[in-house]
This record gives C-alpha cells, structure tokens and sequence, in this order.
C-alpha cells in the first residue's frame, strides 16, 4: 500500500487522481498512526517551508518521516516535500528535516535581468545525471516537467543529483539519498510520463 502525507500543503489531489487512474492502492491521511504500515511513501508539498515545517512537527510526521526512512522505506519527495527534507531553507531562514545535507536557496535576483522570470513556472526539459535512477526508466533524456518554484535545491554531495533542468545553469530537480528518490518538478502534472514515475515507484509498470 502506498502512504500519501497529507500535513495541509500538499498538492494531494493531484497525486491522488494520478494514482488512481494508475489503479494504485492507496491511502491518504492527516494521522501518522494511519500509515504505518504502507509499504512506501508519497511527501508532496506546495507553499511555504515555514509553514509546512510547522504542520509536519504538529502532526508528528517530522519524527514519522526520519523514523521510516531510517528504517529504509521508499519516500517519494514531490516539489516542496523535496525540498524540506534537506537541513536548512532560504525561504523564511527555515531549519528543515535534515534528511539530506544541503540548503534550499532563492533564485538570484540578476535572473530578472537576464529575462527570467522568478518563480520558474511551466514546462522545462530534464536531463538526468550520475546514472540517473529507477525511477526515470522509460523517460528520454530531455523529456519535459512540469515545474512551479522559487527555491532550488542544492545538495551538499553532487553526487546525489539525478537529474537537472536548464534555468539559468543546470538547475539540480532530482536527488536520490539511500530509500529517499525526490523531485523538484510535479510528476502528477506532467502528464503521460509523469505517470511513468509514479508507476515506476508504486510498482504499477503498466502506463505509456
């Protein structure tokens, strides 16, 4: 059974539609005690680290998180539920769940002068790096995602990047830390091979 944290910001509709056209067994929840026993996880997230941090420490799914992944349970990060599982964020000066090491920065302000626009909204080509990981399986190099962000990750290991997107530099979108594989970018919004990564984790390989 595959567990979607819901801690009030997460896109969870979203994924929740996506797994069930891929007909996923499921289950969402607000309670910890309620996915204790899913065989893997989905961490989405949209809005503020700050206010996610508080709502994730809340309802107990901080220590949930870091308990399970240390036990080796698949998690899967989805936009910001990718980016406060590192230690620290720009974003409201915010102390994350520290599960990988690495800080989330603001894009510059110069990028405004070079014509782009912050937040890095719509579809971008992603580009895997240092092997990629299973999860991109029967995704071509270059495919497009769909993106909306102000913050980047950036990993204090290189080598924990799977995938970057050109915006302004090679913009790191995709990390893989022991059980945890996460991604900058809306697999549940970006359509069929959007799809593939979510069959791809949840087991379901049947999906163009």
């Amino acid at each position: 059974m595959t567990g979607i944290i819901d801690y009030n910001a997460g896109n969870i509709r979203s994924v929740e539609r996506a797994l069930q056209f891929l007909g996923v067994e499921y289950r969402i929840s607000k309670k910890p005690a309620d996915l204790e026993k899913a065989d893997r996880l989905i961490f989405p997230g949209v809005g503020e680290a700050k206010f996610a941090m508080g709502e994730l420490k809340k309802t107990g799914f901080d220590s949930f998180i870091r308990d399970h992944v240390q036990a080796g349970t698949p998690l899967l990060g989805i936009c910001l539920g990718t980016q406060i599982i590192f230690d620290h964020s720009q974003e409201s000066d915010t102390q994350c769940l520290g599960l990988i090491p690495g800080e989330v920065r603001l894009f510059p302000a110069e990028f405004r002068d070079k014509g782009l626009k912050v937040p890095h909204m719509g579809w971008n080509s992603v580009h895997t790096t240092n092997g990629g990981c299973a999860l991109l399986e029967g995704i071509p190099d270059g495919t497009d995602f769909y993106f909306v962000h102000s913050y980047y990750i950036d990993p204090a290991d290189p080598s924990l990047v799977i995938a970057t997107a050109d915006y302004g530099f090679p913009v790191p979108c995709g990390v893989k830390c022991g059980s945890i594989q996460a991604f900058q970018f809306h697999p549940e919004k970006s359509a069929g091979f959007g799809l593939r990564i979510l069959a791809n984790f949840t087991g379901r390989n049947t999906v163009c």
